[in-house]
């Protein structure tokens, strides 16, 4: 019997086109959220290389999307949760693959699991990349208003902080934020 994919995991579910076989040089899109008063997408910015690892995903359908579903090179907006406003401020690059979370194995960390073992990781994070900052922040009330968004993850699914994006989607919040 042939190991299965992890895309065969997902055929059949709401976001099979996320983790479906990609086409040589495909990029794919997502969001990331993050509290701004923990790590802000100008803390990203003034990052060594701009660049930082994206840890502490603690819900295992965000962890799907990282593990399964982003690769590098994928683009991602940077949105800020828990702001005033809440807004989607800009972009970054997946610049590494997911790999396992060690902040899971680290009992003195905040968000350590001691259920995850380094021999077979519960949690993963990939490697993010600070790419550019919107100049108009494209709001959640924005998001919200515009009936072409109305299917987005983050108005349906608003509780994950890792979701994918669609090309449309993304292509219509790049409009909005210019």
């Amino acid at each position: 019997m042939a190991a299965k994919k992890a895309s065969d995991n997902y055929a059949a579910g709401p976001w099979a086109a996320t983790f479906a076989p990609r086409a040589k040089g495909e990029k794919r899109f997502w969001l990331v959220k993050s509290e701004p008063d923990v790590f802000s997408f100008d803390d990203l910015q003034k990052a060594p290389d701009k660049t930082t690892f994206w840890n502490s995903v603690r819900n295992h359908a965000a962890r799907n999307f990282m593990k399964d579903g982003m690769r590098k090179g994928d683009l991602v907006f940077w949105y800020q949760s828990n702001a005033d406003p809440q807004a989607i401020v800009g972009i970054c690059e997946i610049v590494k693959d997911a790999y396992p979370d060690h902040t899971s194995f680290d009992p003195k960390d905040d968000y350590f699991d001691p259920k995850s073992d380094p021999k077979n990781p519960t949690w993963y994070m990939v490697d993010l990349k600070y790419k550019s900052k919107f100049r108009n922040p494209v709001t959640l009330k924005a998001i919200k208003a515009d009936p072409k968004l109305a299917e987005m993850t983050l108005i349906r699914v608003g509780r994950l902080s890792v979701v994918p994006v669609s090309p449309a989607e993304w292509e219509l919040i790049l409009t909005l934020g210019a």
